[in-house]
C-alpha cells in the first residue's frame, strides 16, 4: 500500500462537497486515526462550472463519473451521485467488477442492487460499503455489524425519515394539519421540493431494506416492504391519539419469523404511521432526527438516534467507511459474505395481531355508526372505544368540512380482520372519506 490513501470522487452536491472540507479540516486528525494520509485526487459531477464555494482546481476533472473507475492510482471511488440507477449504479458497476473499493450513501442503489453489487464485490475482492445510506452519521450499520455481532436480532423498529418526523412532530405540537406543516418543512429546508419519497414512506423503506439485510442475515428485499407514507394522517387524528396518550410517528419496522419444518425464514418489513405510547423509546424522538430501536436476545434493546441527514453528518459517516478502507479494515458489505445471505419469504401480514386507531369522516345522519358498527362485527374485530367529534376537529385541529369525524380504537385483531372491515364500509354512502388506520405499538 501506498503511504497516501488516494481516492476519486463523483458528485459534487452538498454532500460530495461536505466530504471534501471534512477531509481538509480534520486532514493531519484523520491520518493519525488512519495511519494514511487521505487526499482526493480527482472528482467528477455534471456541472463543471458551478459554484461550489471550494477551489477545484488541484482536483482531476473527470466530465464521466466511470471513468473513475478506471483512473490509474486510485484506492477507492466516493459516490454521491444518487439515484437507483444510472450513472451512480454504472459507477458501482464499473468500480466493483474492476476491483475497486467504492464507498456510498447511497440508499436507493443499495436497498434495491445490494446483494448483486456485494456479489461482484466479493467476486473481485474488493470492498463495497455504505454506511452513510441509512442515518447518515448516526452508526447504526456498525453496530449492528460490530457491537451487537453475537446477538440474534429478534426485531428492529426505527423513525428512518427526518423529513416525516419532523411533520408530525410540528403538528403535535402546533395542531396545524399536514399540508400546512409541510410548506413549514420546505420554507426550512427540511423537506425537499418534491417530498413525495420522504411523506410517502419510500426513503424510510429503502433504510429498512438495509437495516433488515444485515440484522437478519437474509438478502435486502425492497420490493416487499408494505409502505405507507402520512399525507392522509390529520391534525385531528394527533390530537385524539394525545387524548388517548399516545402519539403519532411513521414507523419501519422488521422482523423474521422461523418457518415451521425448516423451510426459508418470513421476512416482514413495514412502514406505516402508528400511535406509539409515552413509555416506547421512540415516543420522544422529536423534530428531524432518527433513531433505530434494535431487539437483541442478549444485549436487550438498544436505542441509537442522531441527525439522519445533512451533508456534515453524512460526510462524517463517508469518511468513516473511507478511514476503514485505509487501516486495511474491510469487511463484507451485509456483516456476512453475499452467499451465505439467506433468501426469505415474505411473511404474512394479514395474521400479525394488534390494537389499531380507526377515523372515520362520514355524513351526519342517523344509523351510521350501527353501520360502522355492523362492519366491525362481520370482520371480527372488537370496538373498545368510540369518540364522534361533530363538525370539527378536537382542541383547535382544524375542521372537518365533509362531515362528523368518528375515531375509533380496537381491541387486539388481525390486520387481515381491520383490512375486512374497511373493505366492507368502502362505497358506502355514509363514508365521505377514505379511513384512516393506524396500528397502536406498544412500549
Amino acid at each position: 500500500m501506498s503511504e497516501v490513501f488516494k481516492v476519486g470522487l463523483a458528485g459534487l452536491g452538498t454532500v460530495g462537497t461536505g466530504v471534501l472540507r471534512l477531509l481538509d479540516e480534520h486532514q493531519a486528525l484523520l491520518e493519525a486515526r488512519s495511519g494514511r494520509r487521505i487526499e482526493v485526487r480527482a472528482v467528477s459531477a455534471r456541472d463543471r462550472s458551478r459554484e461550489r464555494g471550494l477551489d477545484l482546481s488541484r482536483y482531476e476533472w473527470c466530465d464521466d463519473p466511470a471513468a473513475l473507475a478506471q483512473r490509474d492510482g486510485l484506492d477507492a471511488v466516493i459516490e454521491t451521485i444518487g439515484g437507483t440507477d444510472g450513472p451512480a449504479l454504472d459507477l458501482a458497476r464499473a468500480c466493483l467488477g474492476r476491483g475497486r473499493p467504492l464507498v456510498t450513501a447511497n440508499k436507493a442503489m443499495i436497498a434495491e442492487h445490494g446483494f448483486a453489487l456485494a456479489e461482484t464485490a466479493e467476486a473481485s475482492g474488493t470492498a463495497l460499503l455504505f454506511e452513510a445510506a441509512v442515518c447518515a452519521g448516526t452508526p447504526i450499520l456498525q453496530t449492528l455489524r460490530e457491537g451487537m455481532v453475537g446477538n440474534r436480532i429478534d426485531r428492529i423498529e426505527g423513525i428512518l425519515n427526518g423529513t416525516s418526523n419532523y411533520i408530525l412532530s410540528a403538528m403535535e405540537r402546533q395542531g396545524e394539519d399536514f399540508a400546512e406543516v409541510l410548506c413549514e418543512a420546505q420554507r426550512l429546508g427540511y423537506a425537499e421540493a418534491d417530498p413525495a419519497l420522504d411523506v410517502g414512506g419510500g426513503d424510510a423503506a429503502h433504510k429498512l431494506a438495509i437495516l433488515a439485510a444485515l440484522a437478519f442475515g437474509v438478502r435486502p428485499r425492497f420490493a416487499e416492504v408494505e409502505i405507507e407514507g402520512i399525507r392522509d394522517v390529520r391534525a385531528a387524528d394527533i390530537m385524539q391519539a394525545d387524548r388517548l396518550g399516545y402519539c403519532v410517528r411513521l414507523v419501519a419496522m422488521a422482523d423474521l419469523e422461523t418457518a415451521p419444518g425448516g423451510g426459508s425464514p418470513r421476512l416482514l418489513q413495514r412502514v406505516r404511521p402508528c400511535l406509539l405510547p409515552a413509555g416506547h423509546p421512540l415516543a420522544a424522538i422529536d423534530g428531524p432526527t432518527n433513531a433505530v430501536l434494535v431487539h437483541g436476545d442478549y444485549a436487550g434493546p438498544i436505542l441509537i438516534q442522531g441527525a439522519g441527514a445533512g451533508s456534515e453528518s453524512t460526510a462524517s459517516a463517508i469518511v468513516s467507511d473511507l478511514v476503514a478502507l485505509a487501516r486495511g479494515e474491510a469487511r463484507p458489505s451485509f456483516s456476512i459474505r453475499a452467499a451465505d445471505l439467506r433468501p426469505a419469504e415474505c411473511a404474512d401480514s394479514g395474521a400479525r395481531e394488534a390494537r389499531y386507531y380507526l377515523r372515520f369522516v362520514v355524513a351526519d345522519r342517523p344509523g351510521v355508526l350501527a353501520e360502522l358498527a355492523a362492519a366491525m362485527r362481520d370482520a371480527r374485530v372488537s370496538i373498545q372505544s368510540l369518540i364522534q367529534e361533530g363538525e370539527s376537529a378536537p382542541d383547535g385541529g382544524g375542521p372537518v368540512e365533509s362531515g362528523t369525524m368518528i375515531a375509533l380504537v380496537t381491541h387486539k385483531a388481525p390486520a387481515r380482520n381491520v383490512r375486512d372491515a374497511l373493505v366492507r364500509l368502502s362505497g358506502a354512502d355514509s363514508i365521505v372519506e377514505p379511513p384512516l388506520a393506524m396500528p397502536i405499538l406498544m412500549d
